[in-house]
């Protein structure tokens, strides 16, 4: 999942969270989430003062932002020294699933 402005929003990405009118988290949903984003949907939100939405995945490369492979070299130097410990072995699997679906990766990383 990814926060990114609206003005970096395409037709075709998927809503990670509901949207609500003006950015505020109170009140009732505009668009929910897991809606597909389309070009009238995202000039329906500038109309209704939303600035940024959440989307699934990891679209849109930020600078500065460390990619999915740089996070999982990472991952495996915090973790190298203690891997022979089971709960930590089973610690380990589960933050490698989520950077790699939270950053738009696929299920063949995940074997790996």
């Amino acid at each position: 999942m990814q926060k990114i402005q609206l003005i970096l929003a395409k037709a075709g990405m998927t809503l990670a969270r509901d949207v609500f009118r003006g950015d505020s988290p109170v009140g009732m949903p505009i668009c929910g989430k897991g809606t597909e984003l389309t070009e009238a949907l995202i000039a329906r939100f500038e109309s209704m003062d939303v600035h940024n939405v959440y989307i699934e995945g990891h679209p849109i490369h930020v600078e500065g932002e460390s990619s999915l492979d740089d996070l999982l070299l990472k991952l495996d130097y915090r973790f190298s020294k203690t891997l022979q410990e089971p709960l930590n072995l089973i610690m380990y699997d589960i933050y490698k699933a989520y950077l790699i679906k939270s950053m738009g990766g696929n299920s063949d990383q995940i074997a790996e």
